[in-house]
């Protein structure tokens, strides 16, 4: 499987490095840095063109996402990106034409895929449930990023039939802000018959699809937070110096530095392999890269983030020190995932079907 990106998505990584890698406010949430991101067409590459977006991938997503990890960009992307490509395939015509909002960077959209006590991608608890002309929804839902910023909340709930999506609107659920590691904006969402819109039909589908890109999108991430650690880690230790020679002259360090480049590397190769497969419509397939992709980083890609605080000495403790947040974020996505036993236990039950 050749991974090497072709001219559009090249074009991508280098309009998201540049964009990211500017000066930022320093808040968990850049407000400009996002309406800059949308103008500059990231928010809509993966949007159908009918909503004012270029009708990209599951690859495409990733390679934008991986930049912004990379750069640990405060911007809603990861969920956006997820919530806006599941409406753009699965949404009516009504759903999909609101996304030109997205598009420009007006609203945010986010998803609400997690519940207390159970690992992402498990049928949820929440119910849905017919109620005259509309549906209404009662459950629990978990780390809901950007929660009370969106617009509207995409949110899986088991029905009669089997499992829909729904668009739930903030204002109208119980939104209650719990801390996140990174800083960034999170929320536990209640619902008690709070109104839901369908999206699509109630037959697995589209929860799939948000399960399989919510893998992509988390991963991904990760694969840049590992990405920018390594780099700014690879920096210290070419310059700093103890007993008159740089850190990476001393064999331990390079057998160190060289764990979290192969850790990388492991992650990138699942990451690439499931987003391709995802795009291919090879759904089984795709769920066992990226439930590796996820085993990663909540293991590996983890480890290899305490190896690159281990190389800095005190500063890499430091909370005003940039490796800080590369940590915050890889921790968070590694807690997103359920962690090292819900991964394996999720590769379990895939291998065993």
């Amino acid at each position: 499987m050749d991974f090497t990106l072709d001219e559009t998505q090249a074009e991508l990584r280098g309009l998201a490095a540049g964009l990211f890698g500017r000066e930022t406010t320093g808040e968990p949430y850049d407000t400009a840095l996002w309406a800059a991101t949308a103008k500059a067409g990231l928010v809509g590459a993966c949007l159908p063109e009918e909503s004012g977006g270029a009708g990209l991938g599951a690859v495409e997503m990733a390679v934008i996402l991986r930049e912004a990890g990379a750069h640990v960009a405060p911007v809603p992307l990861q969920d956006a990106l997820v919530a806006g490509m599941v409406v753009g395939r699965h949404g009516s015509a009504a759903q999909r034409g609101a996304l030109a909002r997205l598009a420009e960077g007006e609203i945010v959209l986010t998803a609400a895929p997690l519940e207390p006590g159970r690992s992402l991608g498990a049928e949820p608890r929440t119910v849905a449930r017919e109620d005259g002309d509309g549906w209404v929804l009662t459950g629990r839902k978990s780390m809901v990023g950007f929660a009370a910023e969106s617009d509207a909340i995409l949110v899986p709930a088991r029905t009669e039939a089997g499992v829909g999506l729904f668009l739930v609107r903030p204002r109208e659920a119980a939104v209650h802000p719990v801390p996140a590691a990174t800083g960034e904006p999170a929320a536990a969402l209640i619902l008690e018959d709070t109104p839901g819109d369908p999206v699509g039909a109630d037959d697995g589908a589209a929860f799939a699809l948000l399960r399989l890109l919510s893998l992509t999108a988390i991963t991904a991430t990760a694969s840049g937070v590992l990405a920018g650690a390594l780099e700014l880690t690879t920096r210290h230790i070419r310059t700093r110096k103890q007993f008159d020679r740089v850190l990476a002259e001393f064999q331990a360090v390079t057998v160190q530095i060289a764990d979290v480049y192969i850790a990388g590397r492991a992650l990138d190769v699942a990451v690439w392999s499931g987003a391709w497969r995802v795009d291919q419509g090879m759904d089984a397939e795709a769920e066992i890269d990226l439930s590796v992709a996820a085993h990663t980083v909540a293991d590996a890609g983890l480890l290899a983030l305490y190896t690159c605080q281990h190389l800095h000495g005190g500063l890499g403790l430091d909370v005003t020190y940039p490796l800080h947040r590369y940590f915050a974020w890889g921790k968070h996505r590694a807690h997103l995932l359920g962690g090292v036993e819900a991964r394996l236990d999720a590769i379990g039950e895939l291998v065993r079907c």
